[in-house]
């Protein structure tokens, strides 16, 4: 499979997905207008390892919410990603076996390794 989670009203999601050039088997989803499943969440905590690294910190809610003052568990993650689209660390892409997160340079370039088979 091939698939990004992105937001198409964040510029970094455009810049990257311009950047990387993105082939057109890819499946697109904005997660603000066609919401997470449960099992797409699942799948990319299968994928990751957990729910805390596809868990966003710097989402504005974080601190309005007091859960920065809290002591969150894996599900709790799982919980407040699927509630609020906003969470989720973006863009989030799925290439074969393999999931990206984020916009680190680092993640870029591991996209790209990725892409390139």
């Amino acid at each position: 499979m091939k698939k990004i989670y992105h937001l198409s009203s964040c510029s970094t999601c455009k810049r990257i997905i311009k950047e990387l050039n993105l082939p057109s088997d890819f499946i697109f989803q904005d997660i603000k207008t066609e919401k997470i499943t449960p099992e797409q969440l699942d799948q990319m905590a299968e994928l990751a390892g957990n729910y805390q690294s596809l868990f966003s910190k710097t989402a504005l809610k974080y601190r309005a919410l007091g859960l920065d003052k809290k002591e969150l568990r894996e599900d709790d993650y799982r919980k407040w990603i699927l509630e609020e689209y906003t969470f989720l660390k973006r863009p989030v892409m799925i290439i074969g076996k393999k999931i990206v997160i984020g916009n680190s340079k680092k993640a870029i370039e591991e996209a790209k390794t990725y892409l390139r088979g």
